[in-house]
């Protein structure tokens, strides 16, 4: 019996990629193909549980310093939304003013309206931004306006805002990767980025805001159960 519609499925250049790593052995490239969803699925279901942290962790440690009457994320004035100008190279190598704060603006004016506008509430307003919106408030841009003055009292005194960065950075490159179904188990030219690394990695941040919940993450994942089944 053909197996062609294999191709037709996955198409036939994503399949190839397995396909060859499994030496043309199409039976076992599918169950690859297989295990690498279930290895997605099963460290999103991870990543999930450390994004309802951190956008909670966040939105606290804001609160807690933010001295303007509207909620820190609904206010016009906020350092998420302001322009904040910083000059920065483009493709061309030229150095031009860039409003670093465009896209967070884009996106957090984009929640509001899905929220239901003016009426629209801060807990549905931070639920409905992604992983890559709470990710860009700890890069080197935003360090003066919102990492000293808010975020960085999310985590424990003295903790390095350029390693969280690369950490929520490897975190959000992998969650991309496991919502388009594209291979995660491969990384091994980004180390950091492994499925094992990267479960480590949202433990750990977790701890820094629980370590109750980071206890139950690591308890309950099924991440080292799946990644003993590759065929």
């Amino acid at each position: 019996m053909s197996d062609q519609w294999i191709d037709s499925w996955l198409s036939a250049p994503r399949f190839h990629k397995y396909v060859t790593l499994c030496g043309n052995d199409r039976g076992r490239a599918l169950a690859v193909y297989e295990w690498n969803v279930a290895l997605g699925q099963a460290l999103m279901r991870d990543i999930a549980h450390f994004e309802v942290a951190l956008r909670n962790a966040y939105d606290a440690a804001f609160t807690a310093k933010w001295a303007g009457t509207d909620h820190w994320l609904l206010s016009p004035s906020s350092p998420v939304v302001m322009p904040i100008w910083r000059i920065k190279a483009n493709r061309s190598g030229l150095k031009r003013g860039t409003d670093v704060n465009y896209v967070n603006r884009k996106a957090v004016d984009s929640a509001i309206h899905k929220c239901g506008g003016v009426s629209a509430t801060a807990g549905k307003v931070i639920a409905e931004l992604n992983f890559g919106f709470w990710r860009s408030l700890t890069t080197a841009s935003h360090e003066k306006s919102i990492w000293v003055p808010y975020v960085h009292f999310a985590y424990p005194k003295g903790t390095s805002r350029s390693a969280v960065d690369s950490d929520l950075r490897d975190i959000n490159v992998v969650r991309n990767r496991i919502a388009h179904r594209e291979p995660i188990f491969d990384r091994h030219h980004n180390p950091t980025q492994e499925p094992r690394q990267i479960h480590a990695t949202v433990v750990q941040l977790m701890q820094m805001f629980s370590s109750d919940a980071a206890n139950h993450v690591s308890s309950t994942s099924t991440v080292m159960s799946v990644l003993a089944q590759r065929p």
